[in-house]
């Protein structure tokens, strides 16, 4: 069963209970780079089951997700208020060929757009942070909710990636 717009709203939020957005965020890249470190390129490329993504998938995904994150925080940002499109991350997988990514490099472009847009977040006044913009799916969401949602984001693909790799 596929979860609505809100269940998983609900279920990112919910990881990031007690943590501190920027503090997840900023760790991420690291984490991936360690978590993939020694692996081979086949290994990460296998899904564990035709219906789930690989790890070079999540790595991919979490690259183009960084790019959409960025560009919607500084739509908004120029813009309160903007309607902000949803996106198909199925889709995606397949017209961007993510099976056939180097997932190493995906890992380091996510480093690099996520490094840019923790250089915005912790420039903006507390103003900026109650900005908004309107989801297609989900509705109203601040600059500080989409930084918990990405931090909620993170923490589910670590998770995802640390299960695959155990072959858990």
């Amino acid at each position: 069963m596929k979860e609505t717009p809100q269940q998983y709203t609900q279920r990112m939020v919910e990881r990031t209970e007690g943590k501190h957005p920027l503090t997840v965020q900023t760790a991420t890249a690291k984490k991936l780079a360690r978590l993939i470190k020694g692996v081979p390129t086949a290994k990460l490329r296998k899904r564990p089951a035709p219906d789930r993504w690989s790890v070079g998938e999540i790595l991919a995904h979490l690259a183009d997700a960084e790019i959409v994150g960025g560009f919607r925080m500084r739509l908004i940002l120029g813009s309160p208020g903007t309607p902000v499109a949803a996106f198909d991350q199925d889709s995606w997988v397949i017209s961007g060929h993510y099976n056939k990514r180097d997932p190493r490099k995906s890992v380091e472009q996510f480093r690099a757009v996520r490094e840019a847009n923790l250089a915005l977040l912790k420039s903006l006044t507390p103003e900026q942070w109650k900005h908004y913009g309107m989801h297609a799916e989900r509705g109203q969401e601040t600059i500080e909710h989409i930084a918990r949602m990405f931090a909620g984001h993170d923490i589910n693909h670590l998770q995802q990636i640390e299960r695959i790799l155990s072959g858990k």
